[in-house]
């Protein structure tokens, strides 16, 4: 019934997941994090980039052998379109800097949808791993050591009265 050699469901494949692991990320993001950029713009990020090293590799097949084409330029592309997408998510409030994980996030997301394209399923899915142990994991440890570090600076402030 499916011809799973056929390049096409081979890119449906792809994009599927690329988005998916895309979605995982950013649900972290939206729920733990509680940060604006979250699944709809982390899956997004993450098919736009598989997307587009699908499409470079498809436009130079049939160029192959003709034309000198470096399909690292098409993801050198997508690395500095994530680049103006992740400065716009990084906010100055004051003395205080917000949204660079998120801005990081979508960048590593990025990548993890080229990996996809590229046929590197089992690194991308292990580099959505590591990101989750990051964003999760890491998290949990930041709180708890600011809070004990304010806990200890409240400490030595009632002393020094």
């Amino acid at each position: 019934m499916f011809d799973f050699t056929d390049p096409t469901l081979i890119a449906f494949g792809k994009l599927s997941l690329a988005a998916f692991l895309g979605i995982l990320l950013g649900t972290e993001r939206a729920i733990f994090a509680r940060q604006t950029a979250g699944s709809r713009t982390f899956g997004l990020v993450a098919l736009g980039a598989c997307l587009f090293v699908i499409a470079g590799m498809m436009a130079t097949e049939p160029l192959r052998g003709i034309v000198n084409f470096d399909p690292a330029r098409t993801i050198a592309a997508v690395i500095q379109g994530i680049g103006f997408l992740g400065a716009g998510l990084i906010i100055f409030q004051g003395h205080s800097l917000h949204g660079v994980t998120t801005a990081a996030g979508l960048w590593v997301t990025a990548a993890i949808g080229v990996m996809v394209a590229l046929g590197h399923i089992a690194i991308a899915i292990f580099a959505t791993c590591i990101v989750m142990a990051i964003f999760l994991i890491m998290w949990y440890i930041e709180h708890a050591l600011k809070r004990r570090y304010e806990m200890m600076e409240s400490h030595s402030d009632e002393l020094n009265q």
